[in-house]
């Protein structure tokens, strides 16, 4: 398995996302970097590359952060059976203290003990 090089690391989250062009319907957001994203969604949804999507990033209640608003255009998305994941690239952050406070929260979270998703799709020796 190749090694995914990033320039920012991109953490796992336990967050939601809710996203505007799909109205109340919440989505589980995978990780997430200064940069980008990547959600999963439990039905097929009509995501394609260089679209504009708002996120409401919903994060955990852990983090004691509120939930704030990502723009981001779409990169790419993976259909498995009925479900699907999406990346996207963030663009613009309305609130950007409220996600850079989350980004920073997740980077403490890792750092005393739990797992970047660039490290766990990494395979361990026995």
């Amino acid at each position: 398995m190749m090694k995914e090089l990033r320039k920012n690391a991109r953490y796992k989250t336990l967050a939601k996302i809710k996203i505007k062009e799909y109205g109340e319907e919440e989505f589980t957001l995978k990780d997430i970097s200064v940069t980008g994203c990547r959600m999963e969604c439990p039905t097929e949804k009509e995501i394609t590359p260089q679209k504009h999507f708002t996120l409401e990033i919903i994060p955990e209640s852990e983090a004691k952060i509120e939930s704030f608003f990502l723009d981001t255009e779409s990169k790419w998305i993976r259909l498995k059976g009925n479900s699907c994941e999406a990346g996207f690239s963030i663009t613009e952050s309305p609130k950007g203290k409220q996600f850079q406070r989350y980004v920073d929260y997740l980077s403490w979270r890792y750092s005393h003990g739990e797992s970047m998703t660039k490290d766990s799709e990494i395979p361990r020796l026995a």
